[in-house]
């Protein structure tokens, strides 16, 4: 089992009718998984999601009778989406002996926190999108989601084909992910011959974009194609509102987020962005989809993709008969999964054989595809 069985000691309390009762049960092993994201600070929500999505699936797992006869036992990693803290979420995950990751969120945490689950051999299933994640040629991270430069090229098209004659600015957040999501549009929008008018860099984290959107009136812009978080998509459109720019953003994946919906308040309807097919609407998801909703939970966003994750790594299991990371990671690049976001099969980098993005629009406290 390449050493990544631990004890688990079953004498933790646990609630029934507001009492806490104990089990007396003598102690068994378990497959110890991982989770990790930013579970705190400013995109926690985002890692919210993640997190609520590999409980759900460990839970159904577990309650199927877990995994080759083990119970899975989940722990969890905040990275607040920064690389150091990455780094110690990837070595304490690595004390763990986890036999899996299920993580990161940000392509800047999952960039070095591969590198050490790499020289550890343990196997990693990422929503990273930075295309760098795949292209150094780890044999144990898989990517679950799209990249960068596929979104990027949907993303620009739309803008080419939707906005002609329009005045068009590139910005980003300087983040792997921001940074590499605008360059992925910008050289798809020249390719189409669509002018860029404005192409900038913010900090990430700022209060006050008022010099951006000084320039972003100078410049007559009136589509703001971003790479970022949404936390600076909402200040960019309230103040350029206030400003008198009436500004239409396209951004990528993470602007899924509903907290983009209470930041931005009545200019989330200018607001489109590139993902995957909404997993929610498969009927692969139906019986998930019902689960999270029975507990008031809407799986939006990144939940059903995490939830997959941990399915993938179950399957490969399986069809392994071993949690070795050997055997996993086998499995992973030559079989084929059935998960509720589809299909899964993965290519020799660990990309998806077939992803796919298309274009949301929000509109109230929804997101659906564009008309």
């Amino acid at each position: 089992m390449n050493g990544r069985k631990r004890l688990v000691k079953l004498g933790a309390a646990f609630s029934v009718g507001g009492m806490a009762l104990a089990c007396s049960a003598t102690a068994a092993a378990s497959v110890v998984v991982g989770v990790a994201g930013p579970m705190t600070g400013e995109y926690a929500s985002g890692g919210d999601q993640f997190r609520k999505g590999a409980e759900q699936a460990v839970k159904d797992i577990n309650t199927s009778g877990g995994l080759l006869g083990q119970q899975l036992d989940l722990v969890v990693g905040d990275d607040v989406c920064d690389p150091k803290q990455a780094v110690s979420v990837a070595n304490s995950f690595v004390n763990k002996k986890v036999a899996f990751v299920d993580g990161h969120w940000c392509s800047s945490s999952t960039l070095p926190a591969s590198d050490v689950y790499n020289d550890a051999q343990i196997p990693q299933v990422t929503v990273s999108t930075n295309p760098k994640i795949t292209e150094r040629g780890i044999k144990g991270i898989f990517r679950i989601t799209g990249r960068d430069d596929q979104q990027g090229e949907v993303a620009a098209d739309y803008i080419a084909a939707n906005f002609k004659g329009k005045k068009i600015a590139v910005i980003d957040d300087k983040t792997a992910y921001g940074g590499g999501l605008a360059d992925e549009i910008a050289k798809d929008l020249a390719a189409k011959q669509t002018p860029v008018a404005l192409r900038q860099s913010i900090t990430a984290g700022e209060k006050d974009y008022s010099g951006l959107i000084s320039k972003l009136k100078a410049n007559g812009i009136q589509i703001l194609a971003y790479g970022g978080y949404y936390q600076e998509v909402a200040l960019i459109l309230r103040q350029a509102a206030q400003a008198g720019l009436n500004l239409t953003v396209l951004g990528g994946d993470t602007l899924t987020n509903n907290e983009l919906v209470t930041a931005a308040g009545p200019e989330i309807n200018k607001v489109l962005f590139t993902f995957p097919p909404d997993p929610r609407k498969s009927a692969a998801a139906a019986k998930v989809v019902a689960a999270f909703r029975a507990q008031k939970i809407e799986p939006e966003g990144y939940m059903l993709y995490s939830y997959a994750a941990m399915q993938v790594f179950a399957e490969a299991a399986k069809k392994a008969n071993s949690t070795d990371y050997a055997a996993i990671v086998k499995q992973l690049h030559n079989a084929s999964f059935s998960t509720v976001v589809g299909q899964v099969d993965f290519d020799a980098k660990g990309d998806l054989k077939s992803p796919g993005y298309v274009v949301y629009r929000w509109k109230g406290n929804n997101y659906d595809y564009v008309k």
